[in-house]
């Protein structure tokens, strides 16, 4: 019974994650029994399965294993890759891994679920001899969260870097420039300027996502739900100071509110942004996928820029959302599965690809200097040409979260108590929110 209430709770910080995926826009949503294989007519090719709960991460690897085997006509692979509803991948894995029997070579694991499959002796390969020549060149912070005991198991999909996206339009009818806005004072001041100069709110506060407002807030001051020991710290003051920030940016100084459908991921949010209802938009680099899906008019108008620091030479982003890629201990090859796995996400030309597949930040970042990135697209297009000077720019300033067990349960307490209470009912101040959730999560820990 434990079992089962640990992966429901699971399945529910999934939703708020929305890590990556589908579309190239950050949904994990994908059609069942999603499949395709590469090398089948080759003769003599190694067999790799790989499970994902993202259709699109399919066309990832299915380009590498092209490009493997034209680059390695002595050693080929046959990639079989299979996509399956988010639930239904993350069970069956971590049953197969439990029984010792039916796992794939290769599997997506999203965020919210890897602290899972790290319970006891992970199942999973270590990825060390890959990742640690390249600690220099990555976003590190995004490689700890797939790490137990000093070794990675997990390759990132993306670094998810958080920013803020700007309505170029409305900020410049209120007489703002952006580039003014370096703290989250200043970000306060632009916004009494937009309410008082346009039809717009500066901003919204969701309430049932905190993915795009509250956990990057504090990870840019360097905190998390938990500390480094696995110790719950959600009802500290920096915590408690952040919830009373987003409560008086709309009830003190109301140059924000609530935001329509809950979510920025909802399509009531789409046509209000879309119709200029605020001017902006904080949301981790993934999240450019959703104005081109579901806000094309906003083409052309949106420009992106670091997040408001909290003080002078603070930290300007967080990393968000995210799935890690691992080779399982029941990989019949795993020297080769380990190899093409770094190939497909590690190299360079892996990297580009994950830019130009999928859409995201590749957690290399010295690719984020490359021409590659910088060829024109639809990306650039809509955005302009800036968007990974911002990346560069900010590559130093993304923490490290810490995951554990339990994330999901303080999750929930989030999205259906805390924000409710404090934002939308007024209820509850947020110490006495925060307090009340915390002493429920911790009842959880020590009952189990």
């Amino acid at each position: 019974m434990k079992k089962v209430f640990v992966l429901f709770l699971f399945a529910l910080m999934s939703m708020m994650l929305m890590a990556c995926g589908g579309k190239g826009s950050g949904s994990e949503e994908v059609a069942a029994d999603e499949s395709k294989v590469v090398g089948d007519d080759i003769e003599g090719a190694t067999e790799l399965t790989y499970w994902t709960f993202v259709g699109q991460h399919i066309d990832l690897f299915e380009e590498a294993a092209i490009h493997w085997n034209e680059e390695n006509p002595d050693r080929p692979i046959k990639l079989v890759a299979e996509a399956f509803p988010f639930d239904q991948m993350h069970n069956n894995l971590l049953l197969s891994l439990q029984s010792g029997k039916g796992a794939p070579d290769i599997a997506d694991i999203e965020l919210g679920r890897f602290a899972n499959y790290l319970q006891g002796e992970p199942q999973l390969e270590p990825m060390n001899e890959y990742v640690e020549p390249l600690l220099d060149q990555v976003i590190p912070a995004r490689f700890k969260i797939y790490a137990k005991d000093g070794n990675y198991y997990g390759i990132p999909t993306h670094v998810g870097a958080t920013v803020m996206y700007y309505n170029t339009e409305i900020m410049d009818e209120a007489g703002v420039d952006i580039d003014s806005i370096k703290t989250w004072d200043d970000f306060i001041e632009a916004g009494k300027q937009v309410v008082e100069n346009t039809d717009s709110v500066m901003w919204n506060v969701g309430t049932t996502d905190w993915l795009m407002d509250y956990w990057p807030m504090i990870s840019q001051q360097g905190t998390d739900m938990f500390n480094e020991n696995g110790e719950l710290i959600v009802d500290s003051q920096k915590h408690i100071d952040t919830l009373q920030f987003l409560h008086d940016l709309i009830y003190k100084h109301k140059i924000a509110e609530l935001t329509p459908g809950g979510m920025n991921q909802s399509e009531e949010f789409y046509g209000y942004m879309s119709d200029g209802g605020a001017a902006t938009i904080l949301a981790p680099i993934w999240y450019m996928g959703r104005f081109i899906d579901s806000m094309p008019e906003l083409e052309g108008k949106i420009a992106i820029r670091p997040l408001p620091a909290w003080e002078e030479g603070g930290d300007r982003s967080a990393g968000m959302g995210g799935t890690g890629t691992v080779v399982t201990n029941q990989s019949e090859d795993a020297e080769l599965a380990k190899e093409f796995l770094a190939y497909a996400k590690l190299s360079e030309e892996g990297s580009i690809n994950l830019w130009k597949v999928l859409g995201f930040d590749p957690p290399r970042w010295d690719v984020w200097e490359s021409d590659a990135v910088r060829e024109d697209n639809k990306y650039s297009q809509y955005f302009g040409d800036g968007i990974f000077d911002v990346l560069l720019d900010v590559k130093d300033e993304i923490n490290e979260l810490h995951l554990t067990e339990y994330t999901p349960d303080i999750v929930t307490e989030y999205n259906t108590n805390i924000a409710e209470s404090v934002l939308r009912q007024q209820t509850q101040t947020p110490e006495e929110a925060l307090k009340q959730a915390a002493e429920t999560v911790r009842s959880s820990m020590q009952n189990n």
